[in-house]
């Protein structure tokens, strides 16, 4: 009998789930209408600084200093703003530019504080992973770093340049870790032996968890219930809007219901982000993070 490819129902991101979770209409305002959002100054140098770290790991070990780090920033700035014109109109004027690059400073010196670049030699830098459960989802996403030990242990590493969340929300910041710890865990049958959240903001933190097969089921469980959750809204066209103190920060206020707006008519074409794979191959003189949106940084 031929085999035959299985069905892919639709694809779902760590940061698209976390969309729907937050907010119904903010998902369907990203991925269903494809609306454009304004360069954010924090996306955009969570951005740098994660390409700064990646790059970070192309020096000797004996190199990977906090100069070396902080030489890196300029450079990976000039080549975001070639690539993205856009973003050096997110500034009022040069001060307010020279405090944002300040920032991006001390957020690379506070993480030589959380560990010790130099002995360290990850396995894999933005690492592009993807995976399909067995109803047909597809999960995908990108793994900021992946460390193997010489036992073949696996630690899965995520940077991320805001404050570590207070107690209340850390079940929602490892989801994310959860997920990919996941996405690991099916393409390669065995479940990653730490998750490390290292949050570069405020004081500095390190956020660690140890995963098991039954942390693993319950969030493929519930990122099935989100999917089924996510085709009934494009089902009956209802994106319910959520109300939280995240609205502060959201691009599309002006047509939320919740601040008197009105949601444009959802178009009448499916959502392609929704099923189709951004596998790419990244060009050899560009990282990897190049291909990725800002909003995803953070």
């Amino acid at each position: 009998m031929p085999l035959t490819e299985p069905t892919i129902i639709g694809a779902l991101s760590p940061s698209r789930a976390g969309d729907f979770m937050t907010c119904p209409l903010l998902y369907r305002f990203r991925v269903i209408d494809r609306l454009p959002e304004p360069p954010s100054p924090a996306a955009v140098r969570g951005t740098m600084v994660h390409s700064v770290l990646e790059r970070l790991y192309d020096l000797p070990a004996p190199e990977r200093t906090v100069t070396a780090a902080q030489d890196l920033l300029e450079p990976q700035w000039r080549k975001l703003l070639a690539e993205e014109p856009a973003y050096g109109e997110m500034f009022a004027g040069d001060q307010e530019h020279a405090q944002w690059l300040a920032q991006a400073r001390t957020m690379l010196e506070r993480y030589f504080t959380l560990e010790d670049p130099t002995s360290l030699e990850p396995a894999e830098r933005e690492l592009y992973v993807e995976a399909m459960l067995a109803n047909g989802l597809m999960l995908r996403g990108y793994i900021d770093r992946l460390d193997v030990a010489p036992t073949g242990e696996v630690r899965v590493v995520d940077y991320k340049t805001g404050s570590a969340p207070g107690p209340a929300f850390e079940a929602k910041a490892l989801f994310q870790m959860k997920f990919y710890a996941l996405v690991l865990w099916r393409l390669h049958g065995s479940v990653p032996r730490l998750l490390q959240l290292m949050y570069l903001g405020g004081g500095g933190e390190v956020l660690r968890y140890t995963p098991d097969e039954a942390d693993l089921r319950a969030t493929e469980r519930k990122v099935q219930a989100l999917w089924e959750a996510i085709e009934r809204a494009l089902e009956t066209g209802e994106w319910r809007s959520r109300r939280s103190r995240l609205c502060d920060w959201c691009s599309y206020k002006e047509l939320c219901p919740e601040f008197g707006g009105t949601p444009p008519p959802l178009p009448e074409r499916q959502p392609g982000d929704t099923v189709r794979s951004t596998r790419r191959t990244p060009r050899a003189d560009s990282s990897p993070r190049a291909g990725r949106a800002a909003t995803d940084e953070l």
